[in-house]
């Protein structure tokens, strides 16, 4: 056998194969014997058959047979010869396979082609510039905190001497009928809690609850915008039906010491309670700031080491979040059943980028962890098993077996790894203090001066994905 192994890509290569002629000739008589003891031809008896009839009788059976005979195991040897190690099955094509012969009277040659991990030459990794930037912690926030656990404990009080106003919490229970199907399945709500101006409330349901008494009933039609939450309702038009239980006010507790002491969290005062706090978000700011950090190391490691990554791998983790996507979708109330094929595969693309750097970036955290020496003990896998059974409120031995479900602790030590890999590559990075920069507030002023014509692309964008979720 003749082989010649061709560079097409550092992750792409083509082995050339010519397979002797005897060694297919070999093949051939056996094949050719096995199917003229078996052979039923008329006019002669089972397994009687001369051979030369049998041979055109089977032709296109007996050229199958060899060619599965022959054909994989060279192709293992030529792959072996060459110390390549496919990440997928090979791919073949036989040369001139219309007229290829299988009874040994000439080689056949054929071509594999075989995707491979490429050579990743040692990282760049040392001496990388990032700013680390922590956002501020400002009273506003502590007080925001404050004002927000007074509303968890606020106690809801009739008002029975005036109709609702802007502000009161009106109870109701709910019917709405589609407009374009009034005989369909009612939506129903029973004591569903409006707060008359709140922003997360429609619109619509301030506007008709307003002016209204406990034992009232009120008829309205609500229109959704295309671009509403909730799939099931975006762009629908209901009619509802609201019987009113009650009106009331939320009368919030008096924000003093008493009250933070009736939290039975430990706080000895108001003032506790506010230090605490504002200890939890300085906490949370730093948290915020260093993975702030080892994002931004990340990415630029990804953007100094250029090099080619195989295509499957993209594509596998391109399907992980097409899944994780598709979840989301789920759980926010889109039927997966009516999304048109057309927006899975846009969105399956547009995830390949992503998804690229996702495989070159673990690609490299690797190769950082064997030029840092970076191991997992078995210590420190039992000490996360502790912290999952920790977390998910469960026993060691319960997450033992989930593991061993999902293949065993392997995820463990390769999170640890990876995690391990990021912690040394920080180490060896260039860490500045910055000046904090509040990027959504950049997002919005961005938006403010978007050009009408980009802001109208935008919103025909959305609307076609509104339209394709629901």
């Amino acid at each position: 056998m003749k082989t010649e192994l061709i560079e097409v890509s550092p992750t792409q290569k083509e082995i050339k194969i010519e397979v002797d002629a005897e060694a297919i000739k070999e093949v051939y008589a056996k094949v050719s014997q096995r199917y003229a003891k078996g052979a039923s031809i008329h006019g002669f008896r089972k397994g009687f058959a001369p051979l030369d009839i049998v041979r055109l009788r089977y032709k296109e059976e007996i050229k199958n047979d060899v060619l599965q005979q022959v054909l994989p195991p060279k192709v293992a040897e030529a792959i072996q010869e060459h110390s390549l190690q496919p990440l997928t099955e090979p791919h073949l094509h036989i040369e001139d396979v219309e007229n290829v012969s299988v009874n040994g009277s000439r080689p056949i040659g054929l071509h594999v082609h075989v995707e491979v991990m490429p050579y990743i030459p040692p990282p760049r990794y040392k001496d990388l510039e990032v700013t680390r930037r922590r956002k501020p912690v400002e009273d506003s926030e502590v007080e925001g905190l404050i004002v927000n656990r007074l509303k968890e404990h606020a106690a809801l009080i009739p008002v029975e001497d005036r109709k609702s106003e802007l502000g009161d919490t009106v109870i109701a229970d709910l019917a709405g009928t589609f407009d374009d199907d009034p005989d369909g399945e009612p939506i129903t709500a029973d004591d569903l809690e409006v707060v008359l101006g709140d922003e997360v409330i429609e619109k619509a349901f301030t506007e008709n609850l307003i002016g209204v008494k406990p034992d009232e009933e009120k008829e309205f039609t609500v229109s959704y915008a295309e671009d509403f939450s909730s799939a099931a309702l975006a762009g629908k038009k209901l009619h509802y039906k609201a019987r009113i239980k009650s009106v009331g006010t939320m009368e919030m507790p008096e924000l003093n010491d008493e009250w933070a002491q009736s939290l039975d969290e430990g706080y000895e005062s108001l003032a506790d309670l506010r230090t605490k706090l504002k200890t939890d978000l300085e906490s949370y700011a730093d948290s915020d700031a260093n993975a702030r950090v080892r994002n931004d190391a990340i990415a630029k490691l990804i953007e100094g080491n250029a090099f080619e990554v195989p295509s499957t791998l993209i594509e596998n983790q391109a399907r992980n979040l097409l899944n994780n996507f598709a979840q989301d979708l789920q759980q926010r109330g889109v039927d997966l059943n009516k999304v048109e094929n057309e927006f899975v595969t846009m969105a399956f693309e547009q995830m390949k980028s992503q998804a690229e750097r996702d495989v070159r970036g673990a690609m490299l955290l690797d190769k950082i962890a064997e030029a840092e020496n970076v191991n997992v003990s078995d210590a420190e896998v039992e000490e996360e098993i502790g912290k999952l059974a920790a977390h998910y409120r469960t026993t060691t031995d319960e997450i033992r077996l989930w593991l061993e479900k999902q293949g065993g602790t392997d995820s463990v030590n390769n999170n640890l790894r990876t995690r391990k890999s990021i912690e040394a590559l920080v180490a060896k990075a260039k860490v500045v203090e910055g000046e904090w920069i509040d990027e959504a507030a950049n997002a919005v002023s961005e938006a403010s001066e978007e050009t009408p014509k980009n802001a109208m692309k935008k919103k025909e964008t959305a609307k076609k994905a509104a339209k394709t979720k629901a």
